[in-house]
């Protein structure tokens, strides 16, 4: 089995494990009361459904790289997670976070380490989609240098009579 840790300034960053569910269960908790969550896809909040795909976010970790998932850990507390997932001759990141751990410069912390940890797997590229109007998450992916490449029209939800609501989504790149 597989594991790293990485220590950053304040955090500890390590592989995603199957007791992490809990945690991961209270951040979309947590994210379901955030303006944001339109701009996301619906995430299974009880406790069979989250296991479930912590399980296999586990499993997928720790027995190959096309898709990593990763912890990040104030102390003992996992306050939010980064996923990467293999996209060509590179990664598609995605991550959230408890909103308590927002505007403290974690986000940016976490997967600063984790693109050094990423460059050394020879990945060329790591790209990231966010909402345009998801302004926090837009200026993170700038001050990791992500450029916006491109943008779509993007749907997760349905208003009260079945027709798609649609947003402007970002898409954002950065070369290693």
């Amino acid at each position: 089995m597989r594991n790293i840790q990485m220590n950053t300034e304040h955090l500890n960053v390590r592989y995603i494990e199957e007791n992490d569910w809990k945690s991961i269960q209270a951040i979309w908790l947590d994210f379901k009361k955030s303006e944001y969550v339109i701009y996301d896809n619906y995430k299974e909040t009880d406790s069979e459904s989250v296991k479930q795909r912590v399980t296999k976010w586990a499993y997928f970790t720790h027995n190959g790289t096309e898709h990593i998932f990763f912890a990040v850990c104030l102390g003992n507390e996992v306050i939010g997670y980064v996923s990467m997932n293999m996209e060509g001759d590179g990664y598609e990141i995605g991550y959230g976070f408890l909103n308590k751990a927002h505007g403290k410069g974690y986000a940016r912390e976490s997967i600063t380490a984790i693109i050094d940890y990423i460059q050394g797997m020879r990945a060329k590229r790591i790209v990231a989609g966010t909402a345009l109007k998801n302004l926090p998450s837009v200026r993170l992916l700038e001050s990791l240098e992500f450029k916006l490449t491109g943008t779509e029209q993007i749907s997760f939800y349905k208003d009260s009579e079945g027709k798609d609501i649609y947003f402007e989504g970002g898409v954002f790149e950065r070369i290693l």
